[in-house]
């Protein structure tokens, strides 16, 4: 095949609602040869200039820890950027756990909002991703908490039914969603894709159109279908985790339309820093194995009472100098900053009565301090391996460190890959970088990023 037989030019357009689900969607058509740069504001002409045969775009954003009322004024203009640049699919990439609630983050808001910018036909929601253990039956989720571990409901998942934001007392998505969103809501189960016709009866515009997602042939089935609709010409909106790509993808490579997977490099390095700002129990066991097995690990104490909860300048330096330190002892595999390990450490406890614990404000505040700690540490060492774990936490991180854009370098876990970021005229313009949800990984995911991946 000497050329794609897809249309020519962007493909998807996509608004991740954090920094790490951002990432998850440029691995999956990454993956499938699809060029992807992750911006972290809508991109300028110039800008998209610069990269060659790019066929899809993304904006890492934050509106997974905004309250609902902040919502228009971050996704209005960035859905009407993608619209503009022509893409038939408008994408607003969701957690695969559907972290929302009515009151943060409200997926239903982000859909009024997204249809009244694109008018699309209906709402295809994808939320089930096998790739990523995320699975929908029924209209209910289902979720690994870790890689390693048993399949939960949504609401009996260790993590999610514990979030200290939006903890999922119910896992009907359907349910979840008509608190949030007044525009009606079908399911397509499972049981309707083994049926000849698998035509959608859309009962009214800009309906809600919600995927069972068990097995890759589902995958196959629903990517036949939204391709049959872009065909027709609409641009079409989908509040969707990454199964969105995912299951594209496989109707693409079943249909003989994308080159054959390429290959991904595995390099490794002498050290690697990180800094997580996750309170995931997966998260916990991934800094728990780092730390026995030559990682010097740093427990951070934020006090939610002062406005810089990890402290000024002068303190946050003497952080770095203390890292640094450690990073020369010998045989030190890398340094791992963490301000919690799990929702049972004692510095998330002791101050669980806080309400201020919940802001936006104490996670900016938070993520910026471990930007800065991050930005020093680069600054004062040759390393050019990174980790930030956390999903509030990495968009922080990627402003204070200047990111203009992000591409994939090589997959390191699902969702989860070792990118290569661009900050012009910084230091850290080129620096290999991995953004980590706090429920992926494997517990030696640190080990695996030093050595490029897993073996």
């Amino acid at each position: 095949m000497d050329k794609y037989a897809l249309p020519e030019g962007l493909l998807i357009g996509y608004y991740g609602d954090d920094f790490t689900g951002s990432t998850d969607v440029m691995e999956a058509l990454t993956r499938n040869g699809l060029r992807t740069v992750l911006f972290l504001a809508p991109p300028t002409p110039e800008q998209l200039a610069q990269y060659e045969g790019i066929r899809a775009v993304g904006i890492a954003g934050i509106s997974r820890s905004l309250p609902t009322k902040e919502m228009d004024a971050e996704l209005r203009p960035a859905f009407t950027a993608l619209r503009d640049l022509g893409v038939p699919i408008v994408h607003y990439k969701i957690c695969s756990t559907f972290d929302s609630s009515p009151q943060i983050g409200s997926i239903g808001r982000a859909i009024e909002i997204g249809q009244s910018v694109c008018d699309s036909p209906f709402v295809p929601m994808v939320v089930g991703a096998p790739y990523l253990n995320r699975f929908v039956v029924f209209g209910n989720l289902f979720a690994r908490s870790g890689s390693e571990s048993a399949v939960y409901r949504l609401d009996r998942h260790p993590s999610m039914s514990r979030h200290p934001v939006t903890p999922m007392h119910e896992s009907d998505l359907r349910l979840i969603l008509a608190e949030q969103t007044d525009q009606l809501i079908t399911l397509c189960d499972v049981t309707k894709f083994s049926e000849k016709d698998f035509a959608l009866s859309i009962q009214q515009p800009g309906e809600i159109i919600l995927f069972d997602t068990l097995t890759r042939s589902d995958l196959y089935n629903i990517g036949e279908l939204i391709w049959s609709e872009v065909k027709k010409g609409s641009t079409l909106f989908s509040a969707s985790s990454s199964g969105l790509e995912y299951a594209i993808g496989v109707y693409w490579r079943e249909q003989n339309l994308l080159y054959p997977f390429p290959q991904f490099p595995q390099e490794a390095v002498n050290q690697i820093v990180g800094v997580s700002g996750s309170c995931s129990p997966v998260a916990a066991r991934q800094l728990e194995y780092a730390r026995a097995n030559g990682f010097a690990v740093m427990d951070l104490v934020p006090d939610p009472n002062v406005l810089e909860p990890l402290g000024d300048t002068i303190t946050l330096n003497a952080i770095v100098k203390n890292a640094v330190e450690s990073l020369q002892v010998s045989d030190c595999r890398g340094v791992l900053l963490n301000t919690c390990a799990g929702p049972d450490d004692p510095r998330l406890t002791a101050h669980a009565d806080n309400p201020r614990l919940q802001t936006s404000e104490y996670k900016r505040s938070i993520g910026k301090a471990l930007g800065q700690i991050l930005r020093g540490l680069l600054e004062a060492t040759d390393i050019r391996r990174v980790v930030v774990a956390g999903g509030d936490t990495s968009g922080y991180v990627a402003k204070a460190l200047g990111i203009v854009a992000l591409e994939m370098v090589c997959p390191m876990a699902p969702g989860s890959p070792l990118c290569q970021a661009s900050a012009p005229n910084t230091v850290y313009d080129g620096v290999e970088i991995v953004f980590k949800g706090g429920q992926v990984g494997r517990q030696e995911f640190y080990t695996d990023v030093v050595n490029g991946g897993i073996p």
